[in-house]
């Protein structure tokens, strides 16, 4: 028999036939209470600091992995994401963010009276067995509810539908509750962590370099100048007697200078920081603020060397994750629709095809003039007519990518100096026709299909007079040689004592995500994108 006196105040028991009350058993009737059953009414009696005596939470990932320890006494922290009412029980969804696939709670409809979707609540029962494994194997018998936070389902926007991307943009402090979202921001977190393992297992160094900075290392000028005034005024003048900064200074467009500097006293050095371009290109590619993984390797001779690296970091973060819940999650789990939560089945090839592209090696590696030739013997309409001298547009890459590479990425190498930044090693020997006027230098890209460009790296000018003739007819130095160097000055003393052969790249880190992940619009990967 149970003793009514120990009974929960939210826990009624029902009758079971034949008279009495049911210990356990039946859905329909009665309820399996944990052997356990005083400790749990006993942390229940100090409702107003459970987490005092209710045993610890258990993320829901756990749960569904693996038969916790101690079944019988179970405690989830998260919100809800659906609740559905019947007569005599209730269902819940309830996520915490640590797996795509929700908890199911079994209530009475006694506790689920307070509950609605974006509630947060701390739930205690037991792990049972389901009795419809195909859905989920196990479910949590709730004895007591907690709810700690209401949500008013009359004004919390992110109801049980398909809300389009575009919808969830407008709320970026929300998006992320909802359960992809949720999963791009775990997948974002295990990248950088796997990143961080591989470099340190490379001896690299980690570094951080300024955000604010006194020189544009692309020589591009979409730049964001840095002042400081009053909110509603910007400052007018950098030679204003109030001025913060007594000279121009920008946010960072890249960390490669800096980067070359710290790699002259450790060798190797990366980092993973926010960079800045003042580009006005509205497209699914590009932001005004984004992250870049840069990294510099001094005493290397070969930019086969950088580009092996590359291709072994990539290799190692795709293999790394594959087999994990977030690896699976992305390739196999359900996402949003039109039509409810399901799985893709084309999106699930496509995606797994790009991993396996991204696991498998070695990787082809053409020259920009050969990606040229390519391009004009192909039958392929395109926008812009490819010509030597002339940067690969997008419609380009794609090609490249969907050709040469055949599912892999491809690095292009040798552009043309024209086009190409200030600081990149020429080429030791041009791989040009007798038609063909110019130079190349060492560097390259890295083209994924439909995604186009993830990575650019090149070896760096480390000749002191080659680097001053490059800044000339780059336009960055003005007048003759001996003239002020400006605020590149102490990059090119860099060259002046103890400069070697080094070489280095950047990976657009948010672009990577974007591939890995199957999202075709950066905005999406970004948690707070500025465009």
């Amino acid at each position: 028999m149970i003793d009514l006196a120990a009974l929960p105040p939210d826990v009624t028991p029902r009758p079971a036939l034949g008279g009495g009350f049911e210990t356990c058993g039946s859905r329909g009737f009665g309820w399996a209470l944990p052997r356990n059953f005083a400790a749990v009414r006993h942390a229940r009696r100090f409702h107003g600091t459970p987490a005092r005596y209710a045993p610890a939470a258990v993320p829901i990932s756990k749960l569904l992995e693996s038969q916790p320890a101690d079944p019988d006494n179970i405690t989830v922290n998260g919100f809800v994401r659906s609740i559905r009412q019947l007569k005599s029980r209730a269902f819940a969804s309830i996520g915490d963010g640590s797996s795509l696939e929700p908890l199911q709670a079994l209530l009475t409809p006694e506790q689920a009276q307070r509950l609605s979707t974006g509630t947060a609540v701390r739930l205690t029962g037991a792990w049972r067995p389901s009795p419809n494994p195909k859905a989920q194997s196990h479910e949590l018998h709730v004895v007591g509810v907690d709810v700690l936070g209401s949500a008013d389902p009359a004004t919390f926007p992110l109801q049980k539908k398909y809300h389009t991307p575009e919808y969830l943009r407008t709320m970026p402090h929300l998006r992320t509750r909802t359960a992809f979202n949720s999963l791009l921001l775990r997948f974002r977190s295990q990248s950088i962590a796997q990143l961080t393992q591989f470099f340190a297992s490379r001896d690299f160094t980690q570094t951080h370099p300024p955000i604010i900075t006194s020189s544009d290392c692309e020589g591009a000028g979409e730049v964001f100048d840095v002042g400081t005034g009053p909110r509603n005024q910007a400052p007018t003048s950098l030679e204003d007697d109030d001025a913060f900064f007594r000279s121009p200074k920008y946010l960072t467009v890249s960390s490669q200078l800096h980067l070359e500097a710290l790699a002259q006293s450790v060798g190797k050095v990366w980092t993973l920081s926010p960079t800045f371009r003042a580009e006005r290109s509205d497209t699914a590619r590009h932001l005004s603020e984004f992250y870049m993984l840069e990294a510099e390797v001094s005493f290397v001779d070969q930019m086969d060397e950088v580009m092996d690296l590359v291709e072994d970091m990539l290799r190692h973060l795709t293999k790394t994750l594959y087999p994990t819940r977030i690896g699976q999650e992305l390739l196999h789990g359900k996402r949003p629709s039109e039509n409810g939560l399901q799985i893709d089945p084309a999106l699930t090839k496509e995606l797994d095809g790009r991993w396996q592209g991204m696991m498998t090696g070695p990787w082809p590696r053409i020259t920009y003039t050969e990606a040229i030739d390519i391009l004009k013997s192909s039958n392929q309409p395109f926008n812009h007519t490819p010509q030597w001298g002339a940067g690969l547009q997008a419609e380009h890459e794609r090609y490249i990518a969907s050709t040469v590479g055949n599912g892999s990425p491809v690095f292009v190498t040798k552009y043309p100096k024209e086009i190409k930044p200030f600081y990149m090693l020429p080429s030791s020997a041009d791989e040009l026709s007798a038609t063909q006027s110019g130079e190349t230098v060492d560097c390259f890209d890295l083209l994924v299909p439909e995604v186009c460009e993830i990575v650019g790296g090149s070896m760096r000018e480390h000749r002191y007079d080659e680097l001053i003739r490059s800044m000339h007819s780059h336009g960055l130095i003005k007048g003759d040689v001996s003239d002020d160097l400006g605020p590149l000055k102490w990059y090119a003393e860099l060259r002046q004592w103890g400069s070697m052969p080094h070489g280095g790249f950047g990976l657009g880190f948010d672009r990577l995500l974007g591939y890995l992940a199957g999202v075709g619009n950066i905005r999406e990967i970004v948690t707070f994108p500025r465009q």
